[in-house]
């Protein structure tokens, strides 16, 4: 399992210094601001979820309630991990009015299956088939998610006519090595992941800007810190295992809120000392003002990563056909190997 490269408290340290909160615009204080998304924006990865009776795994350490607390506005945090297009559009576009400034998007992820194809590709290949998961999902974000996404942009549009939308994308995940013992995401497999986040924010970058939106693409932002860098804003495999594969705190207050607080602000957004305080000291409000709407959030499914399970039937199974000793790493190192080669030669 992995270890963080960085604790919190190290990570504060370095994020404050890393950045500088100027004051913001005059005008926008108090700007009523909506959160829409997944768990990208909720701030699944954190470790610390509000208690909003939901399974949204909102974190005052997201990028909104960061924005939110350094930028003065007025926060309605509605992104839920798990959520699809289908259910921002049921759930979360109730919080719009035309009296909406600003709205922060993220969302497509799991309308393409992300984390299930993590999962699939986390399995040894002799158990698994990781290239027809990109594939399939792949053919999603092509052909489904532009019409869904247009759809999408046009209903926020007619409901919030005034505001600033900004689109957030996903950074690339990972850096080419797999340092988690569990897991066995090979370098190729990797890439393709990757070029996959990479096809999702250029598809929802072309539906942002046809509806006039702004799209932040985080990749550049990340560079050097997916998982097993030295320095993660990325979980790898964690624990608890939900939160594996999202950005951490740091992720969020150094990635994100920088890329997406200029956006909405109109200039640069930093996360301090006094910001982190702020959010922390919002969280019983934006608990009860979530609690609200958990009627509505209940049929919103969290997307979790699943540990791959040698020890199952399935994995048994597999094991036998491929003529694997499940008691010998070795044996199971090469039968991945070979596997994946016979699946990139038929491809």
């Amino acid at each position: 399992m992995s270890i963080p490269r960085l604790r919190y408290g190290a990570a504060a340290l370095i994020l404050l210094a890393a950045v500088a909160l100027p004051s913001p615009p005059a005008t926008a204080a108090g700007a009523s601001y909506v959160a829409l998304g997944d768990s990208y924006s909720s701030g699944m990865g954190t470790r610390e979820y509000l208690a909003d009776g939901t399974n949204c795994r909102r974190s005052v350490h997201a990028y909104p309630p960061l924005i939110a607390s350094a930028a003065g506005y007025s926060l309605n945090f509605r992104a839920c991990s798990g959520a699809t297009i289908p259910d921002v559009v049921t759930a979360q576009l109730g919080a719009l009015a035309p009296t909406t400034s600003l709205v922060s998007l993220s969302v497509g992820g799991n309308d393409a299956s992300f984390v299930a194809v993590l999962t699939e590709c986390a399995k040894p290949a002799w158990m698994s088939n990781c290239n027809a998961a990109v594939d399939r999902a792949r053919a999603v974000i092509t052909h489904q998610l532009p019409g869904g996404l247009a759809s999408l942009y046009a209903q926020i549009r007619a409901r919030a006519p005034q505001a600033s939308v900004t689109i957030a994308g996903y950074p690339r995940i990972f850096n080419g090595e797999d340092c988690n013992a569990g897991t066995w995401f090979s370098p190729a497999e990797q890439v393709r992941l990757n070029a996959m986040a990479d096809l999702l924010n250029a598809t929802t970058a072309t539906a942002a800007s046809a509806a006039g939106f702004t799209f932040r693409d985080p990749t550049a932002a990340f560079a050097g810190h997916g998982v097993c860098d030295d320095i993660e804003w990325l979980n790898g495999l964690s624990n608890p295992i939900a939160d594996s594969y999202h950005p951490n705190r740091t992720g969020h207050a150094v990635g994100y809120v920088p890329l997406i607080g200029a956006s909405l602000a109109g200039s640069r957004v930093g996360v301090t000392q006094a910001t982190l305080q702020s959010a922390e000291r919002s969280a019983p409000a934006l608990a009860r003002q979530q609690a609200a709407y958990a009627a509505r959030d209940v049929g919103i499914t969290p997307k979790e990563f699943a540990l791959p399970d040698l020890k199952g039937p399935a994995a048994r199974a597999a094991a036998a056909r491929a003529g694997v000793d499940l008691e010998d790493p070795a044996s199971i190192q090469r039968a991945d190997r070979a596997a994946e080669a016979r699946q990139n030669a038929g491809r």
